[in-house]
């Protein structure tokens, strides 16, 4: 006991003493007007660091020695000094930090050496400062913010295309939404575990759900439009995303956000609908005083529907809904009455609308990042969140004259069924990251996991007559992803003139599963298999759901549909629990040749457990000709794995293809279907991609510009629509009977069927200067990008004269033309006192209607939207935002009639531009305390 006493004396005194003699460094950081409250303070190459006061000062304990301090606030670029401090020494070391222009960010993708300028990256890199915009901008949801902010980035919101209503799909250089790869804070962000197979643009892909991430939680989103397979693995052919989370501590900020539209084409006699409200909140707390922090953001929104559908000019009623009408009394043969029956029951074409806009919604998101030092060379970090969103959107509307889908007596006016979805989503990333000697070390692990579930709601299953319930449980989707890291890097400054060598490793679990709906929602009870004969030679049929003889016919003769009407619950034949895993290396090199001459080089292995390895490379230079002109360029192979829902995905629904409902089945590419017709298995797509371009910094004006070319073959798509028959060939039977056994008129594939060439050019100007009492900056960007199908479709002899349904036309415009070409954007900013004024224009280029009907393929030309907005300093610490997207109530040319489905579609619902619900106004309040 006396002798741990003792020990404890001297561990107090030795304390003490340190404590005594410790060695401070203390300053205050401010821009040219104030001090910056939560400014970043950090010891270069340590894990020690703090964040300034209210009063905008710090103070940081260190060893005596010689240190490199680095000060960092969201929004300036950053700034270091190089000090010295003596045995028990205090020094005062201040700060001025310069606002960043958009192209002086310090960017960190696309390399795994030392951040550098944009201007300074051999390949092109964006940097959207997501507080500056959703401060300024009328968009709230990050999909539509970057959609108005980055030309290459392209999403619209979808409509009566089922769940991809809900959850948007996004791309970058015209690719798809599985071609691009999100990172957040640098690590892999899972998928959604949604399959988009209806009528959007994306149709066969799964994407990534950016909007399941609040804008609250986002310092900075960086956009690599460039190849990086070898560098970050599978989905990077199109480039990557990088999502940076918020840092900042003792600063709480949030905004309210509310608006909706006001245009011409609302809904009835309606002056404004599709209201939405978005609430964040941001704060920030140091844990310790050594630089850690945990930073949280929540946000709530909500979002009404919009309908731009004006009425339904199709048949309504039938004389089957009112025989007395027929031509011969009681004896009907389908003649449309719809006018005399409209006026006899006093309604309107109007009341039989579908829901033709975008859907409600409404949830929440609750972020957190993180990073605690756990000594001086080593930290632990940890970030992720969770999101949910309650959906509801309106598949077509069912009229009465739809005999075999409705029911009289429970819907004698017909319905609109409603599918509703929960879309429940999170994530989790932990680490630890420091020095081991001379090398940095990086070890994480990141999970991730969206769940999906479907309701079909004002609907009824027409084969269960009266007794059908009016709403269904559908079941839904599950999509899990975990993966593991390990990275090292270490940087040679006396090698040539740096020298930056990185290597790492990855494992990656991923796990899809299809659960079923209740049986009401998928099954036709009218069904029945035909077992024999009885003694009078009649069929003997027992009821069965895989039947292949219906029962049960409506009063025209025609069997009554089975399952949901709208959106067919999942059948136990849908159902699937699959996984797989993927294990990956990598090397990367950079080196500067000299201070004017860098080159960077990668590789990378990767092997899947469902169909094998894969090697890509990449190299990338770039040459500092002077100060204002830098030349650079890169050439690399990518890679792409078929997803597990393509591989997996089954279901029964219906979709509008050509004028026409159609129940259309989706089989696996291991099916009896699939091999009746000669649907190999899946394998990965690959690619090859060119880039050459420019930066220059001339002072207040500064450019870059861009080429490139990517070539991907075997590219999986989602087939066109096969159909059997009942009295063709023994083929052509089975096909049918194996349809019809699942409640379908077609059945699709997903396939690797095509190769595609993409070219285009980006190009981003940027000038910024002090005009008068204030900051005027203006940022003009553009891109241009054209892919083309390359070669004959990848087709077995089984498939021989059917190649124009295995890839049909409305792929193909989906693939090559549904999104804009060309977008151009235009941003001006007037920054003066506590006022600020915002400007922008947005050309989208021209699109063309995706349809197998050669004579409907409008082409609707290119448009221009406007927004603008005033914001102003009520208090120092509360602003007031007022202005509009789309301010001029711009709408893309109208459908041709062929295209307008009776009505239903005034605007294109394939070939989205910029969406079709008009002018949008807004206000916001939001506060930084």
């Amino acid at each position: 006991m006396k002798k741990i006493f003792t020990y404890a004396i001297l561990f107090f005194f030795t304390l003490l003493t340190s404590v005594l003699r410790a060695q401070t460094i203390k300053g205050t950081i401010k821009d040219q007007s104030q001090t910056l409250i939560g400014a970043t303070i950090k010891v270069d190459g340590q894990a020690l660091g703090t964040t300034t006061d209210a009063n905008g000062n710090y103070s940081l304990n260190v060893k005596a020695g010689s240190y490199r301090i680095i000060a960092s606030y969201a929004g300036y670029e950053s700034s270091s000094k190089n000090i010295t401090v003596s045995q028990g020494e205090t020094v005062n070391l201040d700060f001025v930090l310069n606002q960043l222009g958009n192209l002086n960010e310090v960017v960190v993708i696309g390399s795994r050496s030392r951040p550098r300028s944009q201007l300074n990256t051999p390949v092109p890199v964006d940097v959207v400062d997501i507080k500056k915009i959703s401060r300024d901008g009328p968009q709230v949801s990050l999909n539509q913010i970057l959609n108005y902010v980055a030309p290459s980035f392209s999403s619209n919101i979808q409509t009566i295309s089922d769940g991809t209503d809900h959850i948007d799909p996004a791309s970058l250089r015209g690719l798809g939404p599985d071609q691009v790869l999100v990172l957040i804070n640098g690590k892999r962000r899972h998928t959604t575990s949604l399959i988009n197979i209806n009528g959007s643009f994306g149709k066969g892909s799964v994407g990534t759900d950016l909007n399941a991430i609040p804008t609250a939680a986002i310092k900075r989103v960086e956009i690599l439009r460039d190849g990086a397979s070898a560098q970050y693995g599978s989905d990077a052919i199109a480039g990557v995303i990088n999502i940076i989370l918020d840092d900042q501590v003792n600063v709480l900020t949030g905004s309210v956000t509310t608006g909706g539209y006001a245009s011409k084409n609302t809904e009835g006699d309606k002056t404004f609908d599709g209201g939405q409200v978005q609430a964040n909140l941001n704060y920030g707390v140091p844990l310790g005083k050594n630089g850690g922090y945990v930073n949280v953001a929540g946000s709530y929104d909500y979002r009404d529907y919009t309908n731009r559908m004006k009425a339904y000019t199709g048949t309504i009623y039938t004389d089957y809904n009112d025989p007395a009408l027929a031509t011969i009394p009681g004896t009907p043969t389908g003649k449309d009455i719809t006018d005399a029956e409209l006026a006899k029951r006093g309604q309107t074409r109007s009341d039989f609308n579908s829901r033709v806009g975008q859907s409600a919604n409404r949830g929440g998101s609750l972020f957190f990042n993180s990073s605690v030092p756990v000594s001086v060379d080593a930290e632990v970090y940890a970030f992720g969140g969770l999101n949910y969103r309650h959906g509801e959107s309106a598949a077509f509307f069912r009229t009465p004259s739809q005999l075999t889908q409705t029911n009289a007596s429970i819907y004698p006016n017909g319905f609109l069924p409603l599918i509703v979805t929960d879309n429940s989503d999170k994530s989790l990333a932990t680490g630890i990251r420091g020095k081991l000697g001379e090398w940095k070390v990086d070890l994480s692990n990141t999970y991730g996991q969206n769940t999906l579930n479907f309701t079909t709601d004002n609907s009824l299953n027409a084969s269960l007559l009266s007794s059908s319930p009016t709403s269904f449980t559908d079941g839904g989707y599950g999509f899990i992803q975990n993966t593991t890291n390990l990275d090292l890097s270490r940087f040679y400054k006396d090698v040539l003139s740096g020298l930056n060598l990185a290597f790492g490793a990855e494992h990656r679990y991923e796990n899809y599963k299809i659960n079923a709906g209740s049986d009401e929602s998928y099954v036709n009870y009218g069904n029945a298999l035909n077992v024999g004969t009885d003694a009078n030679g009649k069929p003997i049929l027992i009821p069965n759901p895989q039947g292949n003889v219906s029962t049960l016919f409506a009063a025209n003769g025609a069997a009554l549909a089975g399952g949901a009407q709208g959106f067919p619950g999942f059948s136990p034949a849908n159902v699937v629990n699959a996984s797989r895993t993927a294990v990956a290396a990598y090397a990367d090199g950079e080196i500067n040749f000299t201070k004017a001459l860098l080159v960077d080089g990668a590789v990378r292995f990767e092997n899947y457990s469902d169909f094998g390895s894969t090697v890509n490379w990449k190299v990338a230079s770039s040459y500092k000709f002077s100060d204002k002109f830098l030349l650079r360029g890169a050439a690399s192979t990518g890679f792409r794995a078929p997803s597990l829902q393509q591989r997996y995905f089954s279901a029964t629904s219906t979709i509008f293809a050509n004028g026409q409902f159609v129940e259309s089945g989706t089989f696996r590419n291991d099916s009896r279907i699939a091999q009746l017709l000669g649907i190999p298995k899946l394998k990965q797509e690959t690619s090859k991609n060119y880039s050459l371009g420019f930066t220059s910094n001339l002072g207040d004006l500064k450019i870059t510009v861009d080429g490139y070319y990517i070539r991907i073959n075997d590219r999986v798509i989602y087939t066109g629509q096969f159909t059997g028959s009942a009295t063709g060939t023994a083929q052509d039977v089975e096909i049918y009977n194996i349809l019809h056994n699942a409640n379908a008129t077609s059945a699709r594939f997903f396939a690797n069927a095509i190769d595609t060439r993409t070219r285009g050019i980006d190009a981003v100007i940027t000038y910024s200067k002090q005009l008068g009492q204030g900051a005027f900056r203006a940022d003009l960007s553009g891109t241009y990008a054209k892919t083309d199908l390359v070669g004959k479709i990848h087709a077995s002899p089984l498939l021989a004269g059917k190649e124009s349904t295995y890839f049909d036309a409305a792929s193909t415009i989906y693939l090559e033309s549904a999104v804009p070409q060309s977008k151009i954007n235009l941003s001006l900013n007037y920054n003066l006192g506590k006022w600020n004024f915002f400007w922008r224009d947005v050309y989208f280029g021209k699109v063309t209607e995706a349809t197998n009907v050669v004579t409907a393929q409008d082409v609707y030309k290119g448009k221009t939207v406007s927004d603008v907005s005033v914001g102003y300093e009520l208090y120092k610490a509360l602003r007031l935002t007022i202005g509009a997207n789309n301010v001029f109530d711009i709408y893309p040319d109208p459908t041709s009639v062929a295209n307008q489905s009776s009505g239903r579609f005034l605007y294109s619902r394939t070939a989205q531009q910029f969406g079709f619900n008009g002018r949008f106004l807004f206000a916001r309040v939001s506060f930084n305390l």
